[in-house]
Formats: structure tokens, C-alpha cells, sequence
């Protein structure tokens, strides 16, 4: 299993997780603070607003691509990211989608290698018979 955390994975997951841990601070402190969450979110004025609207386009375009790439790749609880999102953050949870998804393009790779005509899986040393016409080296057959 860890061979389907390829190098790109691993940066979406540290990328989720840098979004947790930035996005839960800020939370924490308006928490603690007693803060109108919404309220602040809303009404600092119009570089608050256009940041806000910003990201919600992009939370709701990474949701639905979090959707269709989840269903094509056979991802299943992939509605879980985007309900998260609002439990969370998205700055979490598409990362971690991300991450999930880049394991499961390994994982297919790997499979798909594993099964390729004339190659070997991990680990198989014996290519088999030797089809008849085959003119790989050693091959000693007469063609016909």
C-alpha cells in the first residue's frame, strides 16, 4: 500500500494539512474571542468580500470537480469531501481529495502494468511460454 503515495500525493497532503492547521487557528481565535464568525466575514468591507466570494467559486468548482473525477476514477464516499469542507475547511479537504486521488491514479497504474501483455508484475520472474514467432533474444524457435 505505501507504494501508491507517490511524491505528488504526498504534496497535496501536506498542502491539506497545512489547511487544516492555517484555517483551525483562525477559528480557534474568533471562537475564543466571541466573534460574529459570519458576521466579520461579511461585513469588513468590499477586500473581505471579494476574497470571500473568490473562494467560494473555487470551493464550489473544486466541489463538483471533487464529484465527477471521484465517480470516474470509482472514488466512493467522495459527497464525505465536500460535506467536510463545511465542517473543516475546504483548504483541507480538497487537498486531502487530491492526495486520495493521486494514490488511487498509482494504485491503477500499478494494476495496469500488472496486467499489460509481455510485462511482468512486481516481483514475477517467469515470462511464460514463448509464443510461437516471437523474436525476443534467446527466443531459438523456428518461425512458421
Amino acid at each position: 500500500m505505501a507504494r501508491n503515495w507517490t511524491p505528488l500525493a504526498l504534496v497535496y497532503l501536506a498542502l491539506s494539512i497545512a489547511g487544516l492547521i492555517g484555517t483551525w487557528t483562525f477559528n480557534a481565535l474568533a471562537i475564543v474571542q466571541l466573534r460574529d464568525f459570519f458576521g466579520d466575514w461579511f461585513g469588513s468591507g468590499p477586500a473581505v468580500s471579494s476574497l470571500t466570494v473568490d473562494l467560494l467559486v473555487v470551493a464550489v468548482a473544486g466541489s463538483v470537480l471533487i464529484i465527477v473525477e471521484a465517480r470516474r476514477l470509482g472514488m466512493r464516499f467522495a459527497w464525505l469531501y465536500v460535506v467536510g469542507s463545511a465542517l473543516t475547511a475546504f483548504a483541507f479537504t480538497f487537498p486531502l481529495f487530491l492526495a486520495m486521488r493521486e494514490r488511487r491514479l498509482a494504485q491503477r497504474r500499478l494494476a495496469a502494468a500488472g496486467d499489460a501483455p509481455g510485462r511482468t508484475a512486481p516481483g514475477d520472474t517467469d515470462p511464460g511460454p514463448t509464443a510461437p514467432g516471437n523474436t525476443a533474444p534467446g527466443n531459438t524457435e523456428p518461425h512458421g
